[in-house]
């Protein structure tokens, strides 16, 4: 039977463009996320090999009825994409919105932990499994006014590098890609509540960021080594941007 793919926070940007990439290496992919007229327009335009999942991860009930629809679907469980997850605000820690914070760890961290509990039955009943969780290089490098997403990411990595080590000899793979500079249409206008400017300003002289197809690239391929092969961590930047703090901006 046809392998099955979940990725979270398909409905735009990275984890949209994982989904389609993931169809075409075939795959059944389940794509999930809130907004499910987005869901539905992706699951149509992908076809027969995608089905549409709404589902909001910070909440228990909602991930439950994920499992659900994955069980009933048949075929193995093989591809747990960890996409879903986002940043607020760029505020200095004195003046950093607790709201902000609880969300972005709700999203980044427990969202991660609840899908993962989820079907990790299923993963790993599969005897094939590969859990790929969407990091960012902010959770090994801090910065200024990222307090609450470095925070919540530097969570979320210590989440992923625990679990490789108490699933070691089981058959799941934990892999964690780390992207730097991507431009999506929604990660930077989310970010700032939907203020065109400041997004835009993040990428400001930077000739060629990362798009979505570029980290749905690497998520396929480090999904689609042979079974015994982990890539542990893969960090991937623009060639613009040198570490976090140094990109190189056209004038």
């Amino acid at each position: 039977m046809q392998n099955i793919a979940v990725v979270t926070g398909a409905s735009s940007g990275i984890g949209a463009a994982t989904a389609r990439r993931l169809a075409t290496e075939g795959f059944h992919v389940v794509a999930a996320a809130r907004r499910a007229d987005r869901l539905a327009e992706l699951a149509e335009e992908i076809g027969p090999n995608a089905t549409a999942a709404e589902c909001d991860v910070t909440s228990d009930d909602s991930v439950a009825r994920l499992a659900e629809l994955v069980a009933g679907l048949g075929g193995p469980l093989t591809v747990l994409v960890n996409n879903a997850g986002g940043a607020r605000g760029l505020d200095p820690v004195a003046a950093g919105s607790v709201d902000d914070w609880q969300w972005m760890y709700d999203v980044n961290v427990l969202g991660t932990l609840r899908v993962t509990q989820a079907l990790l039955p299923a993963l790993e009943a599969s005897g094939a499994g590969t859990i790929v969780t969407v990091g960012s290089t902010a959770a090994f490098t801090v910065y200024e006014g990222g307090g609450g997403y470095t925070a919540a990411k530097h969570a979320q990595n210590a989440l992923v590098g625990t679990l490789r080590l108490e699933l070691s000899g089981k058959p799941i793979r934990v892999i964690e890609i780390d992207p730097g500079m991507v431009r999506t249409d929604e990660f930077s206008l989310k970010r700032f509540g939907g203020d065109q400017a400041k997004a835009d300003s993040i990428y400001d002289g930077v000739k060629e960021p990362l798009v979505a197809d570029d980290i749905a690239d690497v998520i396929a391929f480090a999904a689609t080594r042979p079974q015994h092969v982990n890539i542990d961590r893969l960090v991937i930047r623009p060639i613009a941007q040198a570490a976090q703090h140094k990109v190189h901006r056209e004038k």
